[in-house]
């Protein structure tokens, strides 16, 4: 029974989701509409919130394109490259492939979510490479499942705010929140590592339980997973040793471990993005050896992040119309949320609030983005009906996680990576959302 429910899940997502393009266009109409109808507002004045976000991510994308780049490269270096394969030649069945890849990405998402996208889709390939019979698009469905528990982790962007303090808080929280409310009020609760544990014990059990018969197994294609290396480069004139110099490049890299040492001393086990890209980048420039190796390597790598360029803009500029507001204050974000809080009750709020943020992140796919929509709206609400704020922002921040499952615009380097699309791979993850989305709300309903 279960394994016919997966099988219309992956053919009917197969046969009517768009290409990740299309599908962000037509979100972009779909909003613009409702935003419409909803605000009150013009066409004209719509375009205009639109335009607006449309550029407001291009620092990010840029980050994101640097995520891929950099992780790919250091993947594609010779001795990461064999460690990937020797690690991936112990799972002996598609089963125990598909279980491995999803506790790499439930980990490495755990310890920081841009480290994670990263590892689990360079360890999806090495699995398809090594593990006969696995189906590669559950492999990599499987890595991207783990991206469910980042929010609730130590990269979680919420959490984070939250330990962080200061006037912005304060802002976002629309004054209910004045001082810092510490990762042991946030991170490490029962309500949040019950939520964790769940999915990390339920998550590899259910993808290995999805896996179809042999005669319904797709296997990734050879050429597909055939690693490209750069060229050994000439050495032939003093510019050329120049460029292939390996005392340049350690050079480098130890300008890079002084800073990261003492980094790490200061502010502990701080994983920002720009961090985990400068890991990537410097330990990619070590595994190559020399600069003109690496740069070759990142001019292979560089191909893949076309849907990342493309897509973040036109999702800036949903975001842009979905916090755009009328004359008297009031956006559609801002009327989805204030709609969640009509229905519910001290009870149901935690609830209702997790189930309020995964609509909005269909919309809204930013944890940053979504917490300064939703933190206003929600948390006095929460105040007002008993409910402690760190409780209403970790039903934010889980909310966001969880949709995620059927929103392609994280999945992007994750499939650039991988050599596939999110039609590929969105029915699988439309099982995980339901797994998910009844552990998260039982978990806020019977235990916040």
């Amino acid at each position: 029974m279960f394994a016919r429910i997966t099988h219309l899940s992956v053919q009917m997502v197969q046969r009517y989701l768009p290409s990740s393009f299309v599908f962000s266009a037509l979100l972009t109409l779909f909003v613009l509409v409702l935003a419409m109808l909803g605000t009150g507002q013009s066409l004209p004045t719509m375009v205009n919130h639109w335009n607006a976000g449309f550029w407001t991510l291009l620092s990010f994308a840029m980050q994101m394109a640097l995520i891929f780049v950099t992780g790919h490269a250091l993947a594609s270096a010779p001795p990461v490259s064999r460690l990937l394969d020797r690690l991936a030649a112990l799972p002996r069945s598609p089963s125990q492939a598909i279980v491995m890849v999803t506790l790499v990405a439930l980990i490495g998402c755990w310890l920081n979510w841009g480290f994670g996208l990263v590892i689990g889709a360079v360890m999806a390939r090495a699995l398809a490479r090594q593990v006969k019979g696995v189906d590669y698009p559950l492999l990599v469905a499987s890595a991207y499942s783990g991206f469910l528990v980042w929010h609730g982790g130590l990269s979680g962007s919420i959490p984070l705010a939250l330990a962080s303090g200061g006037p912005e808080l304060s802002k976002v929280s629309a004054g209910v929140i004045n001082a810092p409310i510490g990762v042991e009020q946030t991170l490490f609760t029962p309500l949040n590592l019950t939520i964790t544990a769940l999915l990390f014990i339920g998550l590899p059990l259910l993808n290995r339980a999805m896996h179809p018969a042999s005669a319904q197994t797709k296997v990734a294609d050879p050429a597909l997973l055939a690693e490209e290396h750069a060229a050994t480069p000439a050495r032939e004139t003093p510019a050329q040793r120049i460029d292939d110099s390996r005392l340049l490049g350690l050079t480098l890299v130890a300008m890079a471990l002084v800073y990261y040492v003492n980094y790490f001393a200061g502010a502990g086990f701080a994983l920002g993005l720009n961090v985990v890209i400068g890991l990537f980048l410097f330990a990619g420039l070590l595994m190559h050896g020399t600069p003109e190796r690496y740069m070759r390597s990142v001019d292979i790598s560089v191909r893949g992040i076309g849907g990342i360029v493309l897509l973040f803009p036109f999702y800036a500029g949903i975001m842009g119309m979905m916090m755009g507001a009328n004359a008297d204050g009031v956006s559609l974000a801002k009327q989805i949320s204030q709609a969640f809080i009509d229905w519910s009750t001290a009870e149901t709020f935690p609830l209702l609030s997790f189930l309020s943020a995964g609509l909005v992140n269909v919309f809204v796919p930013s944890g940053g983005g979504q917490w300064a929509v939703q933190g206003p709206i929600m948390l006095p609400a929460g105040q007002a009906l008993g409910v402690a704020p760190q409780v209403t922002a970790m039903a934010i921040a889980w909310g966001d996680a969880w949709t995620n499952m059927i929103q392609p615009f994280w999945a992007l380097p994750l499939l650039g990576i991988v050599g596939l699309g999110a039609r590929d791979i969105m029915g699988y993850c439309l099982i995980a959302l339901f797994y998910s989305g009844a552990v998260i709300a039982g978990c806020f309903y019977f235990l916040a």
